[in-house]
């Protein structure tokens, strides 16, 4: 059967010990344009393009001078940090091991360690004016223990910029369906003087990713 002229995009063949799955990520990768706009300017990954559009509507990076980076393999949003603002001081953990990158200080540990916050203020040398969280826990195919598992994630960064921040600072991180549980946008408001949730174009249209946006830290 010929394809028709429309049908342009690149498939995978299904090779040996190639699962159905990995071929469907695969094809979405070869046919992704942000995938290959990614390669193009020189970012680590797609998702940089998530932070440049919420960068663009929120003024997330404007004036800021200190950040954290929290899951920030493979650095793509480092990446944006340090291309938009040269000057600031960029921290960044992630338990996967990250190539280095200019002007960031990166730490390959798991941020749920009780030692992680400290190291990562210490090497900061001063409270962050903003937190970016990009993490999300690996998934093990059960919807509700994948929520539990990456908002547990989103808990932590939020008390950790709570806890952190400089006043008037913000907080941005990646959720999933059904946006912000309830305690925790309660800790956001009660924080932050604006709260708000948003997909960006680059995030993919059949991901269940949000991210949450609390801007105006009150301390």
């Amino acid at each position: 059967m010929t394809r028709g002229a429309k049908d342009t995009g690149k498939r995978v063949k299904t090779a040996k010990g190639r699962t159905a799955s990995q071929v469907r990520w695969l094809e979405r990768q070869l046919n992704d344009p942000y995938v290959k706009q990614a390669k193009a300017d020189g970012y680590r990954s797609r998702a940089a393009y998530k932070l440049i559009e919420l960068d663009e509507k929120f003024g997330l990076l404007k004036g800021a001078t200190r950040v954290v980076d929290l899951g920030i393999a493979p650095g793509g949003w480092a990446q944006v940090v340090r291309q938009k603002r040269p000057r600031a001081e960029v921290v960044g953990i992630d338990l996967l091991p990250v190539e280095p990158l200019d002007g960031v200080t990166i730490f390959q540990m798991d941020f749920m360690d009780d030692k992680a916050p400290a190291l990562l203020a210490e090497a900061l040398g001063g409270p962050p004016d903003l937190v970016i969280s990009d993490m999300a826990a690996n998934t093990v195919g059960h919807k509700q223990t994948d929520h539990l598992r990456t908002m547990g994630l989103v808990e932590a960064g939020a008390w950790f910029a709570v806890e952190n921040l400089a006043p008037g600072g913000g907080f941005v991180a990646k959720v999933l369906a059904g946006g912000t549980d309830t305690d925790l946008l309660a800790l956001l408001k009660k924080h932050f003087a604006s709260v708000k949730h948003a997909k960006p174009p680059a995030s993919r249209k059949g991901s269940s990713e949000w991210y949450v946006i609390a801007q105006g830290f009150k301390g």
